[in-house]
């Protein structure tokens, strides 16, 4: 069967899904939106496979905060996708983190170009607007998030299935008259890929950070996310007397927030950008405690895939996120620890992340508790089997 699965972002776990597919004989294109600056996966075929790696957006500038250009170029980038996906006429495709713009666009377009889609639903976008409106947004968003329900309903609604990363998924899809189509599937992280590493590896020597206590966030930063606690927290961590840098890997405006606010707090910064994907081992196994940040509106509809990453690599790791989100209990369950994300939270989150730095086997211990919750959790083969079963089903129609 001829797939084509295109995810805007380009990250690992949706290139496994395409290189499984590969593997078991389908015929897989996998794209990604060249003009969205992020954490990418391995986008390129490894010698041997039958897998076609490429890129819409190519020239483009996605700007994330510049909404009247970025609309203009998410338009465009539903004709590039239209013409894409024509060009391979696939049996099925499958589209993930496609802006809504886009996908209005594309699904328009596959009313009569007649290829059978699935929505890979990985946030609903018209609930993050709105929870944001009036705050770190003009309160004229509310109105563009009622827009956006409604396009990401109508779209919904023109997808032949849904997969949706959390159970929370369903409600919403219920009050669209779409729940029917609805299968969940929880996101995961390749564990062949990200494996547990050195503290002091050849990233960490590189980057100085090899003897120094480090706590580390790494990928996107964006209206999700407030990027000052990153910087609040390591201050409070140095006020309990414990020595430590904060190393974050990340490009766009929060870099120069978080730049501003570590001067203003005397807190040491290491602002690094994107890294290579077949070092993402070193650089997750060089943080001492990995941090994972998630704004409270975001609720249970943004599953951050980095909290997956992290188990992965075998580190403690520290959310400031929705106690409610599905990460959440990944977390505490590895033996991690959850904050609300806000300021009043940070002196206990900050004299968790003193403890256990001053605790060198109760690190190592959690470690190996997140790696081997990622084992037992991220069964990729169980997840690719049921997106198999889906996709064949909608191809033999």
């Amino acid at each position: 069967m001829k797939l084509l699965v295109h995810d805007f972002s380009g990250h690992p776990f949706q290139v496994q899904l395409s290189r499984e597919l590969a593997r078991r004989g389908h015929d897989v294109v996998h794209s990604s939106c060249d003009a969205y600056v992020s954490g990418k996966g391995a986008l390129v075929a490894e010698p041997g496979e039958s897998i076609v790696f490429e890129t819409i957006g190519d020239g483009l500038k996605f700007e994330k905060l510049r909404f009247a250009k970025r609309l203009l170029v998410e338009v465009r980038l539903g004709f590039e996708l239209v013409r894409h996906v024509r060009s391979h006429r696939p049996d099925v495709a499958v589209l993930s983190n496609v802006q809504i713009p886009t996908l209005v666009i594309f699904a328009f377009a596959m009313l009569f170009v007649r290829i059978p889609w699935v929505l890979w639903h990985q946030d609903v976008y018209a609930v993050a607007v709105r929870s944001f409106a009036g705050d770190k947004l003009s309160r004229g968003f509310t109105a563009v998030a009622s827009v956006f329900e409604i396009a990401e309903k109508w779209c919904s609604r023109r997808a032949v299935a849904i997969v949706a990363i959390s159970d929370a998924f369903v409600p919403v899809h219920a009050k669209w008259g779409t729940a029917d189509k609805v299968t969940v599937i929880p996101n995961w992280a390749p564990l062949d890929e990200i494996v547990p590493v050195e503290r002091k590896n050849d990233w960490s020597v590189e980057q100085g950070v090899e003897e120094t206590l480090t706590l580390l966030y790494s990928g996107t930063l964006g209206l999700k996310h407030d990027p000052s606690l990153l910087v609040a927290l390591t201050r409070q961590v140095r006020d309990a007397g414990v020595d430590a840098e904060l190393v974050v890997v990340n490009e766009g405006p929060a870099v120069e927030v978080i730049a501003a606010e570590a001067q203003r707090l005397d807190v040491p910064v290491k602002l690094l950008p994107y890294q290579p994907y077949e070092r993402l081992p070193e650089v997750l196994g060089s943080g001492d405690v990995l941090l994972v940040l998630l704004d409270q509106r975001a609720g249970a509809f943004s599953v951050p895939s980095k909290t997956l990453s992290y188990l992965c690599a075998g580190r403690p790791i520290l959310g400031l996120m929705p106690l409610e989100n599905a990460a959440s209990s990944l977390v505490e369950r590895a033996g991690g620890a959850v904050f609300t994300p806000q300021a009043g939270s940070i002196p206990a989150a900050g004299a968790w992340v003193a403890e256990i730095l001053a605790a060198p086997e109760r690190r190592a211990q959690v470690g190996v508790a997140s790696r081997q919750l990622a084992e037992a959790e991220f069964t990729a083969e169980r997840c690719i089997d049921r997106f198999e079963t889906l996709l064949t089903g909608i191809g033999s129609r």
